[in-house]
């Protein structure tokens, strides 16, 4: 039998579903990120307490800081998802970027925008 060289279009339709899936709650989290970030979702008085203001300075720089690294890992997330998608509708979703064979569908399930598999992505690190 020959060896599998890509998946077929159920199992890519199974990956889009995962994929789309992820994607919906990331995008709702980037965007709560942001408004966080852009202050939209809360009525303080931060801004008009002086004293308070300079007590709290510290760990809001701190934890804007936090967001936006969140934010940019989402936004990231965001990007590989899409990317994965785009790879589904040319049909070269799961093929490992390194070695051609596919990506194990464990992995893709935990991880779907994977390009390598593990093996590879241990490989690469060790170089």
């Amino acid at each position: 039998m020959a060896k599998k060289t890509r998946y077929s279009d159920e199992e890519l339709e199974e990956f889009r579903a995962i994929i789309n899936e992820k994607l919906a709650k990331t995008r709702l989290d980037y965007k709560d990120t942001m408004d966080q970030l852009m202050n939209k979702n809360t009525n303080d008085v931060d801004d008009t307490l002086p004293t308070y203001k300079a007590l709290e300075e510290g760990s809001l720089t701190q934890t804007k800081e936090e967001l936006v690294q969140m934010a940019q890992r989402q936004q990231k997330f965001i990007n590989g998802l899409e990317a994965a998608l785009i790879r589904i509708k040319n049909k070269t979703y799961g093929i490992d970027r390194i070695t051609g064979e596919l990506i194990p569908k464990e992995r893709l399930r935990a991880v779907p925008h994977a390009t390598l598999s593990v093996a590879s992505k241990n490989a690469r690190k060790n170089h």
